[in-house]
């Protein structure tokens, strides 16, 4: 059982940056992505990394705004959001994907298998 712990949320004014974290004992193992659900809507995939951390993806919607990194020594992968707009507003969780190669950034919330509590992100404008 893979337990992770999400933090960095927080309110925010439109343009600004927030950093999340996201650690767990292990995670080095495993791919992780990031997902989002505002209120009324379905969980969607906002990015993720491989587990070589040489392997990014992300929705078009955050492309160009939103990194992720990952410090394995610390067993935690990051996800920084810039340039953040109203519509970024959500609960954000972040998810791991074990027994995947390690240049594979799983996109769908199928494909993973632990998932954190989640943090609140809103954005004001």
């Amino acid at each position: 059982q893979v337990q992770l712990i999400e933090s960095g949320g927080g309110l925010v004014q439109a343009g600004g940056s927030l950093r999340l974290s996201c650690a767990a004992s292990g995670l080095s193992r495993y791919a992780v992505g990031w997902f989002r659900q505002a209120p009324g809507k379905e969980r969607e995939f906002v990015g993720g990394l491989s587990r070589s951390g040489g392997g990014t993806y992300f929705a078009d919607s955050v492309k160009g705004r939103f990194t992720a990194s990952r410090d394995n020594a610390k067993s935690t992968v990051y996800l920084q959001m810039n340039t953040l707009r109203p519509e970024d507003t959500a609960i954000y969780y972040c998810a791991a994907a074990g027994g995947v190669s390690t240049l594979f950034t799983p996109t769908h919330r199928t494909q993973y298998d632990y998932w954190g509590q989640g943090t609140q992100v809103t954005v004001s404008s």
